[in-house]
């Protein structure tokens, strides 16, 4: 009689499994919830077997926001030096969309891995190749990244995004001022973010393409 069991067997446990568990964790419960224990039990392992892999929670942290800026694209090198930021500042946002935990860890990490050094490098290649000094391109990077690193936070956590999804709520929120007493802000939410097609999001091309035209001029005042 043949053996027709299954083999169920569980994947072999490897940092690339132990990060992308602790990833899937994080997005779905937030960083506070991720701990080597709760981690262990997601993998249904133990906590020690996870220290063979990734050495404590610091370490841990460090691989996940490597795996963060390898799936942010690098500013394509075949294009102007404005169009290849655009790209790299929208990939950013959609990506830090889906990882809203990892916004405050990107630039604290003591121990910065391959993906994290090879993004920072081709960011500052395409600053470069616009002809900044290196302060500008200090000024470049700082105020880009604090741009969108801010507007990925603001866009995760604000209550309202779309008019015509979130009319209710919005209208909410309208209700709980006094209209007398804040009349901008009554007309505001009236006449605009409680209008269909509304949405929060058509800022982030507005004010990417405000930063890089600032930026454009700001090179050509450095040659003149």
């Amino acid at each position: 009689m043949s053996d027709t069991r299954q083999d169920v067997r569980k994947p072999r446990l490897s940092r690339e499994r132990i990060l992308a568990a602790a990833m899937d964790l994080a997005d779905r419960d937030g960083i506070e919830a991720l701990t080597i224990r709760k981690l262990a039990d997601e993998l249904g392992t133990k906590p020690m077997t996870i220290y063979h892999h990734v050495d404590g929670k610091e370490a841990l942290l460090d691989g996940m926001v490597d795996v963060v800026f390898s799936e942010i694209a690098k500013p394509p090198v075949d294009l102007p030096w404005q169009e290849a930021l655009r790209v790299r500042c929208r990939s950013a946002r959609e990506v830090l969309g889906r990882h809203p935990w990892s916004v405050p860890l990107l630039e604290s990490r003591h121990h910065p891995g391959p993906e994290l050094l090879a993004h920072h490098e081709s960011v500052l290649v395409a600053l470069d190749r616009a002809g900044m000094p290196l302060p500008l391109v200090a000024h470049a990077y700082a105020v880009l990244d604090s741009f969108v690193y801010g507007f990925a936070m603001q866009e995760a956590n604000l209550a309202v995004q779309r008019g015509d999804e979130d009319a209710e709520l919005a209208g909410e929120i309208a209700a709980a001022f006094d209209p007398g007493a804040y009349p901008m802000m009554t007309r505001f939410a009236m006449e605009h973010a409680m209008q269909p097609g509304f949405n929060f999001g058509d800022s982030f091309d507005y004010g990417l393409d405000l930063l890089l035209d600032g930026l454009a001029r700001a090179v050509d005042r450095e040659r003149a």
